[in-house]
């Protein structure tokens, strides 16, 4: 932030400022001092917006054009496709923005996990963005139901019986849930409502999200604090506005190729084919980016305990800066951090790939002990790792790094020399 107060020059702005202070805060935001040392990682944040407001542009159109009706929702989809003018555009790009939206939170989570993005004091951001990605996950699994093909129908019936799993009140739930005895109209109606509805509360947390970060600030891949603003930081406009835009092309040039040549590579066949409540698809699985958890869902033998692991496995994560016990943010210092950080990372892929097979044989044996080592990893490693952890040094300021070396590693590196002589 600027050492000064913006103060509009004209009359009617400086009115206009103090009465609702945009200009200000607009002046705030080009004028937000950044860390220097932030790599691409860092421009997830930025394509993330981009895909929630793609989401919720796109969602809009469709629902102009969409009858959330049992009897018609099936055809109103193909209408959409064929005869509404560049209806089918508008349909992949919000069908494949949601496969991108959730590979770009994933690239974002994972890089606040190697560079500690969630350790004090950065605690409330990294709650509200696990919020945000329960309700992306919410938002994703009801408008995977609206087309009313077959993999709709029945992963509606087969995700909204989990909850009959809990005690004394989870028959009557799930009951609530269908609108009467099986998914059915009243089904499609109220998931449609809250499909429509969920992408602005996300809108409003990610308004949080922003403002809870501009309180401490950027972390950055050394993990440290901003010593002098002056020599640490840059103004994030033109530096990072130039290097997000960069980006989001870069991002926007694969979510291109997947509306315009593959747009229904990450879907599911059975999809194109209308809801029937007497034929039973040979196997049913959710979208890709929710297999991770559907594995752990399997791997557990009992129902109600399945829907708890599946649960905890998500909630675990908001937990994270309190069993993450090390002082160290980044794993650049952590060596040993670094290689469980990437076993996590092999095991929620076989996880996911797990996920997407029958839920027998070999398949179920992985699927358990992935499941294992990841309640492990974040119950057991991580609050051991930051007692026993032996961590290189930290340089001293962000700037030392990147301008030739830190007095402290250097000093580091000395101390070692005589000790080996």
């Amino acid at each position: 932030m600027s050492e000064h107060e913006y103060t509009p020059k004209s009359k009617v702005g400086k009115w206009f400022n103090d009465r609702l202070p945009l200009l200000t805060l607009a002046n705030h935001l080009t004028d937000y001092p950044t860390p220097k040392n932030l790599n691409y990682w860092w421009t997830f944040g930025g394509i993330l917006t981009f895909c929630l407001i793609t989401q919720i542009v796109t969602g809009l159109v469709l629902a102009m054009h969409y009858i959330a009706h049992a009897d018609m929702a099936f055809s109103s989809v193909e209408h959409i496709m064929r005869d509404v003018n560049y209806g089918w555009l508008i349909r992949y790009i919000h069908a494949n923005g949601a496969s991108m939206f959730f590979l770009a939170v994933y690239i974002h989570i994972f890089r606040s996990l190697f560079y500690g993005s969630y350790k004090s004091p950065r605690e409330i951001i990294w709650i509200i963005g696990i919020i945000i990605y329960l309700l992306m996950m919410a938002a994703a699994f009801l408008g995977y139901v609206l087309p009313w093909g077959q993999m709709s129908f029945w992963g509606a019936t087969v995700i909204t019986n989990l909850f009959s799993a809990i005690p004394l009140v989870g028959e009557g739930i799930v009951t609530w849930l269908w609108g009467g005895y099986s998914v059915d109209n009243p089904t499609l109606t109220r998931f449609f409502t809250l499909h429509y509805l969920i992408p602005f509360l996300i809108l409003g947390l990610v308004v949080l999200h922003i403002w809870a970060l501009h309180v401490p600030g950027n972390n950055n891949p050394i993990g440290i604090d901003i010593k002098k603003p002056s020599k640490d930081t840059v103004p994030f406009h033109p530096y990072i506005v130039i290097k997000d835009g960069f980006a989001l092309l870069m991002f926007m040039i694969v979510f291109a190729f997947f509306v315009f040549y593959t747009p229904n590579i990450l879907g599911h066949a059975d999809n194109y084919i209308e809801a029937n409540p007497l034929v039973t698809p040979a196997h049913i699985v959710p979208e890709w980016y929710l297999l991770p958890f559907y594995a752990i869902l399997r791997s557990v033998p009992d129902k109600l305990l399945g829907v708890i692991a599946m649960l905890s496995a998500i909630l675990i994560l908001a937990a994270l800066p309190w069993l993450d016990t090390s002082k160290i943010r980044s794993a650049v210092f952590r060596p040993l951090y670094k290689q469980f950080y990437w076993i996590l990372v092999a095991d929620v892929l076989i996880l996911g790939y797990v996920g997407a097979m029958p839920a027998e044989g070999l398949y179920l044996l992985v699927a358990r002990i992935a499941t294992a080592y990841y309640f492990l990893h974040f119950l057991v490693v991580l609050p051991v790792l930051g007692f026993k952890e032996r961590t290189t040094p930290v340089p001293l300021s962000i700037t030392e790094p990147i301008l030739g070396g830190s007095p402290n590693l250097a000093a580091v590196k000395k101390k070692d020399s005589f000790k080996d002589q």
